[in-house]
C-alpha cells in the first residue's frame, strides 16, 4: 500500500511473444500455400492470361469441299483441289472425286490419307461384286456397302465423310452423304461435306433449281463451289467438276483464287 491506495500488478508480455501469438492465429485462419505448417491443402494457381487456341478437328487437317447436285436425268459432283496441312498448302491438284463405274461416283472429304485408303477398299469390294453378280452395283446398294464398311470401323473410324452420286437404271439421279460411321442422309436436291460445308449449304440453297439441264447444272454447281471455297481458308485452289448423263461424262477443271 502506498498512500492508502492499493496498486495491482498486471501481467506484461514481451513484444516478440505478442507477434508470435498473432502469427499462430493468422496461420490458423488464413490459407498460406507457401507455409509448410499450413493445415490446408494448397490452392490452385491462378489461370494464365495466355489462352491456348481451340483444338483442331482431324476432319479439318487437310481441308476439303465436296458437293453433289441433281438435275434432269443427270447429276453433278464437284470438289476443290487443295491439299494442305492446316494452313500450309502442300498440293494443288489433289483428287477427292473417284469413279466406281460409268454412272457412279464418290467424293471423299476429310483426311486425305484415309480418303485414298477407303477408296481402294471400295474398289476392291465393287470388283468382287462384279465378279459374283456379273453386273455393276446400283447406287443404293453401293451406299449401303459404304455405310456398312464405315460402321465396321466405328471404334477406329476412317476420318472421311463420303458423298455418293449415281444414276439408277431408269436414269433417275441418286445422291446421299454420310458421316464417318456410316449414318446415311438422303437428299433430292444436293448434298455437301467438308470444311466449306456451311458456305456450300448457303450457296446451293440460293442457286439450286429443280430439273436443270446439264449445261445449267454445270454453271450452278461451279459457281456454288467457287463462291463457297472463297469463304473457307482450308479449301480452294480451283475445282474439279463432273457432269454425268445417261450417255456421257463431262470432266472439267475450273480455276479459282490461288491464295
Amino acid at each position: 500500500r502506498v498512500s492508502g491506495i492499493q496498486h495491482r500488478q498486471t501481467a506484461s508480455y514481451p513484444a516478440h511473444s505478442v507477434l508470435f501469438i498473432f502469427r499462430i492465429l493468422l496461420l490458423a485462419g488464413v490459407n498460406q500455400p507457401d507455409s509448410p505448417s499450413s493445415p490446408f491443402p494448397p490452392s490452385p494457381p491462378p489461370p494464365s492470361q495466355s489462352s491456348s487456341p481451340p483444338a483442331m478437328s482431324i476432319f479439318e487437317y487437310n481441308g476439303s469441299a465436296v458437293v453433289a447436285m441433281v438435275g434432269k436425268n443427270c447429276f453433278a459432283i464437284a470438289s476443290d483441289r487443295r491439299l494442305g496441312v492446316q494452313l500450309q498448302t502442300v498440293a494443288t491438284d489433289f483428287q477427292r472425286v473417284f469413279k466406281i463405274h460409268d454412272k457412279l461416283y464418290i467424293g471423299l472429304s476429310g483426311l486425305g490419307t484415309d480418303a485414298q485408303t477407303l477408296y481402294q477398299r471400295l474398289v476392291f469390294r465393287h470388283k468382287l461384286y462384279q465378279l459374283r453378280e456379273e453386273r455393276d452395283m446400283k447406287p443404293e446398294t453401293f451406299a449401303s456397302l459404304v455405310s456398312a464398311l464405315l460402321y465396321e470401323k466405328r471404334f477406329g473410324p476412317y476420318f472421311c465423310q463420303p458423298v455418293i452420286a449415281g444414276l439408277r437404271e431408269n436414269n433417275e439421279p441418286f445422291i446421299c452423304t454420310m458421316d464417318c460411321i456410316g449414318a446415311k442422309e438422303l437428299a433430292k436436291d444436293f448434298v455437301v461435306s467438308g470444311t466449306a460445308a456451311e458456305s456450300l449449304y448457303g450457296a446451293c440453297e440460293s442457286m439450286y433449281k429443280p430439273d436443270m439441264e446439264p449445261e445449267e447444272l454445270f454453271e450452278t454447281i461451279s459457281q456454288a463451289l467457287r463462291s463457297s471455297v472463297d469463304r473457307d481458308c482450308l479449301s480452294g485452289w480451283g475445282g474439279y467438276v463432273l457432269i454425268v448423263t445417261p450417255t456421257e461424262v463431262r470432266e472439267s477443271v475450273i480455276k479459282g483464287r490461288m491464295d
